[in-house]
């Protein structure tokens, strides 16, 4: 079974084209991508032209299902068909996540249009905080604001439920790493009682960040809240706020509305901290030679990232691993030591050599830690693909 994943941007296409053998596992057959994007149309015939050029896929008959890693639906989570309810579901949530719904939303009409017949699987990134306790989804507001959809969703799901999975794998909990993998359509299976409790937490710490908690691969909590633009400070995006904010700036420097939206959306986050860069390594080097507000923009971020870390240890009682993902998580050992310094009394202690060396996966933990630590780098689009088949396969 070939399944092909779309990541879609407004103005990028990126794209993996994985192979399923009969027994489920997965291989990567090609992986590519284009940028500035003006016709999601013409960026499918391309990358449909690069699959048939290197005989991955001769006809629209060699692929069986195409899945999309979405974002939010209005009233729809979970690994559904990129339908007409899908869609609408897309639309109606616009307005909170501009970057990515109206983009996901066109993507789909277009496969539509370009692969009748082949099916088209969108799995949502809040699918993975579906169990979340009540307490950690509501925001403390009017009950009719709340129906009309605000309150906490998270986000970044399809990296935390790898995170989830593969440090199961690492740890010897082959038990927990099932019951992630096999989470949707039914939901969490009960627990082993008889077992300890296997809590981590996934910093997912990129362009776009996120920290999640998870109890035996089930998400507890996360850093992001309605939408992709919470919780930590994100490249040019703001994270969190008081939303005393909106209005004060308003009436104080005569700002309307979009424009305060503009630029907590653009001109915010690393950026605005900086007023230099929203990209990490160029803040690295500025803040290496003095650059001020370079250094502040790296030690909000990790202030924030340690909030919220220390605010998901209190709610798990505990950590038995603190996973670094994603582009900034992977490849910056002084940040991931600026995270984890002096934390021994909560018996996570990290080896310096092994963070220095490390770039791709491995325990970066010092060997008496109680605590493991791990750098293991994302793999959403697998995530993706895995659902994709799941959802187009029959029950056995």
């Amino acid at each position: 079974m070939n399944i092909l994943v779309a990541n879609l941007g407004s103005t990028s296409f990126k794209f993996r084209l994985f192979r399923f053998d009969g027994a489920g596992e997965a291989t990567l057959l090609a992986k590519g991508g284009y940028e500035r994007v003006a016709d999601q149309g013409k960026a499918i015939d391309d990358c449909l032209a690069e699959l048939r050029a290197a005989g991955h896929v001769r006809t629209a008959a060699d692929l069986h299902g195409v899945g999309f890693k979405a974002v939010l639906g209005k009233n729809l989570t979970g690994c559904v068909l990129a339908d007409d309810r899908a869609i609408a579901a897309l639309e109606g949530m616009r307005e909170i996540a501009p970057a990515h719904n109206p983009a996901y939303a066109e993507g789909i009409r277009r496969f539509r249009a370009k692969l009748p017949g082949v099916p088209l699987v969108a799995l949502f990134e809040t699918a993975f905080y579906q169990w979340l306790p009540e307490a950690a989804t509501r925001y403390a507001v009017p009950e009719a604001w709340y129906q009309a959809g605000v309150r906490r969703y998270g986000y970044h799901g399809a990296s935390h439920k790898f995170i989830a999975e593969r440090s199961a794998e690492l740890l010897g909990r082959p038990d927990i790493a099932a019951r992630v993998r096999h989470l949707y359509p039914a939901g969490p299976t009960p627990a082993d009682p008889a077992r300890p409790p296997f809590r981590v937490i996934s910093c997912h710490l990129g362009g776009s960040s996120s920290v999640a908690g998870m109890r035996d691969g089930v998400a507890i909590g996360s850093s992001m809240g309605l939408s992709p633009q919470s919780g930590l400070p994100h490249n040019n995006r703001v994270g969190d706020l008081d939303s005393a904010a909106v209005p004060f700036v308003m009436k104080t420097l005569g700002l309307p509305l979009a424009e305060v939206e503009r630029q907590l959306t653009k001109e915010s986050g690393l950026l605005g901290l900086s007023g230099l860069s929203n990209d990490l390594r160029d803040l690295r080097a500025a803040a290496d030679q003095g650059h001020a507000r370079a250094q502040l923009a790296l030690d909000v971020l990790v202030h924030s990232a340690r909030h919220w870390i220390g605010s998901l240890f209190f709610a798990l009682n505990g950590c038995d691993a603190l996973v670094f993902t994603a582009g900034i998580g992977e490849n910056n050992p002084a940040l991931r030591a600026a995270i984890c310094a002096d934390l021994d009394q909560l018996g996570l202690v990290l080896d310096p050599a092994r963070n220095a060396a490390t770039r791709a996966e491995g325990e970066i933990s010092a060997p008496h830690s109680r605590v493991k630590v791990f750098v293991i780098p994302a793999n959403e689009e697998l995530v993706v693909a895995r659902e994709t088949r799941r959802a187009l396969t029959p029950p056995q």
